[in-house]
């Protein structure tokens, strides 16, 4: 059985359940690899994956003995099926943060059980990466890495943000990337002073300023990493700018390890930005893995604490509106002593000639 179910009923049966309905995707893939519509059932006896014609076929393909997960066309389920997977059982979990009120009275009629909310039970099992979920984000930061090195060495005068989007995207697809885990930031000059900015039709100038925010998806799982370069000579202003991000990206990786608080680490930062006069836009990071974004959030409002084996990102940035922005950010695992940067991309200050 795969380590994840395995955790996953210990905690069912430590809460006093008796099985769970998973029906988000992400969940569903997390703990079977399976990539498909249905949801996936637990009970004392069995896993039961359920699912439609569209899809039996791959599933029962991708499936091993060692899955010990039941794959069951959802045409040859009666209704007498479903009541009777958990009959007697008493409670049974659902994901409340993703089944609709529709599904959960659907849920109710089909199983005929007592549905009980997990409080994001699989969200907050995730942020533990098992060796192998590691091992496909080290995959996923290495390919980001190669597709940045390729990228800054073929901006040629004349191309758009959307075209050097567009090249640094090819590359990871063409390099065993399954997919790109976002769709690419790539601003310049003014533009890079929003932190969400979309890709546009502006040339690459003499003396900008770029910043990247990209990353690859393989075998479900993403890499996330920021870079901002020059063009040219570097204006003092945004040279200071530059180095201060960099010291305080520096200062939290320095402290992150297991059992790190993470509030008290970004409360120092924030009294950073305030003695800067630097207003703080977006949290110092999050949680990655088979999402762009998930838990933890590195922020300063709630007190998580760091655990062995999850992967964060470390994402400090500043802004100064309709002038330039500058962010650093890497994909980090935390072990017990210390937090290791997955993207290895280089973080001095970093100039291009446009050939």
């Amino acid at each position: 059985m795969k380590p994840e179910i395995k955790q996953l009923r210990d905690k069912l049966k430590g809460l006093g359940l008796n099985g769970m309905i998973v029906s988000n995707p992400i969940s569903i893939k997390y703990l079977t690899d399976l990539d498909a519509e249905g949801i996936l059932i637990i009970d004392p006896k069995e896993n039961l994956f359920v699912t439609d014609s569209r899809y039996i076929e791959s599933v029962n393909n991708n499936l091993t003995i060692d899955s010990e997960i039941v794959a069951c066309d959802r045409k040859e389920m009666s209704k007498y099926d479903y009541e009777a997977i958990f009959e007697g059982l008493g409670d049974i979990g659902f994901e409340e943060n993703y089944v609709t009120y529709a599904n959960y009275k659907k849920y109710l009629e089909m199983f005929q059980v007592n549905l009980v909310e997990t409080e994001g039970l699989i969200e907050s099992q995730r942020i533990v990466k098992e060796p192998e979920e590691i091992e496909k984000l080290k995959k996923a930061c290495e390919i980001s890495d190669k597709a940045f090195e390729y990228i800054i060495k073929n901006i040629k005068k004349g191309m758009t943000e959307k075209q050097i989007a567009f090249e640094l995207e090819n590359y990871m697809l063409s390099n065993g990337a399954d997919g790109i885990a976002f769709p690419s930031i790539v601003a310049s000059g003014e533009n890079s002073s929003m932190p969400h900015a979309v890709p546009t039709d502006r040339v690459i100038k003499e003396n900008d300023i770029i910043l990247f925010d990209f990353g690859a998806k393989y075998q479900g799982y993403h890499s996330d990493c920021s870079r901002t370069v020059f063009v040219g000579n570097i204006p003092d202003e945004q040279r200071k700018a530059y180095d201060f991000v960099l010291d305080e990206q520096q200062k939290i990786i320095d402290n992150f390890k297991e059992g790190t608080n993470i509030k008290a680490i970004i409360r120092n930062r924030e009294t950073d930005y305030s003695l800067e006069n630097i207003e703080v836009m977006h949290s110092f990071g999050h949680g990655v893995g088979l999402e762009i974004h998930e838990a933890p959030t590195l922020n300063s409002k709630v007190d998580n604490v760091l655990k062995k084996n999850s992967i964060v990102t470390v994402e400090p940035g500043v802004y100064f509106a309709g002038k330039f922005g500058i962010r650093i950010e890497d994909t980090c695992l935390i072990e017990k002593n210390q937090c290791i940067t997955l993207t290895k991309i280089g973080k001095t200050i970093t100039t291009i000639n446009l050939i």
